[in-house]
């Protein structure tokens, strides 16, 4: 049976499979998994996200699952404040498990999140010194107004901006109001060739076809009303404005998953290359003829010989 230190993080591109094994790795050992995807946080959009099937969660509990409705905003923050909910509610000895593809979240799980509303017009006069005068502009607006921040973040022009927002905010505690809730954790990101990922995405577009995604779509734009937008970040969703457009007889099925698994491919290249550079990780080679098990237990594997 595949064991691992609590917290695992499997991270990686749509259609990795990286889901599969979270699910797997949490049936045998009785995890709880922690979904990090942003657009798995919104009701009704299943088979468009590729949420966990209904008989998938009744073997394994989810956290950061069917949150908010489509039109509502849902940010970070939220996420990260329904996540500690629900890990609050789980015994000390629960193994968790995060999986998904949303680089910010898992980066925020990690290092924390300033939760304090930014201030558009304080960020953007601050920004205009730092575009003039650099990080010394920074410094010297920081030692007008007696502002510090910690020695790791001085050459951090990116914190010096969001000290000196909040200190003319009226909120002058410079530390995180959300501090991280698995800081250390390591981050196991899968990879593979990308031709066979370029596959594997086309397949999984013609079954969600299969499964119902026309259906779904116009399920979920009949029940938000036809003057009725997505919410920004549910609005990045690919798949479902081109099943909308095959729906209305604009584009074909074909065009529609051409389209789509041409976005989806977009997509997976821009996760690449956010969790090559965000974040430490250690890369886990998926390759052809690879099971779920044989996965799980190689992730297992390097997690344990840390």
């Amino acid at each position: 049976m595949p064991f691992f230190v609590s917290p695992l993080i499997i991270a990686g591109p749509t259609a990795i499979g990286k889901s599969a094994v979270a699910q797997y790795l949490a049936e045998k050992t009785g995890a709880v998994i922690v979904s990090a995807d942003s657009m798995l946080v919104y009701k009704g959009m299943d088979i468009g996200t590729a949420k966990p099937s209904p008989e998938e969660r009744s073997r394994v509990r989810y956290i950061g699952l069917d949150c908010v409705n489509p039109n509502e905003p849902f940010s970070v923050g939220d996420w990260l404040a329904s996540v500690r909910d629900g890990l609050a509610s789980c015994s000390p000895d629960t193994p968790i498990i995060v999986t998904g593809g949303t680089g910010l979240y898992i980066k925020a799980l990690l290092n924390g999140l300033d939760a304090q509303p930014s201030n558009p017009k304080i960020r953007e006069h601050f920004t205009t010194i730092f575009d003039c005068d650099g990080i010394d502009g920074l410094h010297r607006e920081m030692e007008a107004r007696g502002v510090t921040v910690p020695l790791s973040d001085v050459d951090n022009p990116r914190r010096l901006l969001r000290a000196l927002e909040r200190f003319e905010s009226g909120d002058c505690d410079s530390a995180s109001s959300s501090p991280p809730l698995m800081a250390g954790a390591k981050v196991y990101c899968l990879t593979m060739d990308r031709e066979l990922l370029a596959k594997r995405i086309y397949k999984r577009i013609e079954i969600m076809f299969d499964e119902g995604l026309i259906e779904e779509t116009q399920r979920i734009f009949g029940n938000l009303g036809v003057n009725t937008e997505f919410a920004p970040t549910a609005a990045g969703a690919i798949g479902y404005a081109e099943a909308l457009a095959f729906s209305r007889g604009e584009i074909s099925r074909e065009e529609a998953i051409e389209t789509i698994a041409l976005r989806t491919r977009h997509l997976a290249k821009r996760q690449f290359t956010w969790f090559r550079h965000q974040l430490p990780v250690e890369w886990v080679e998926v390759f052809p003829g690879d099971s779920v098990e044989s996965m799980a237990e190689r992730i297992s594997l390097l997690c344990n010989a840390l």
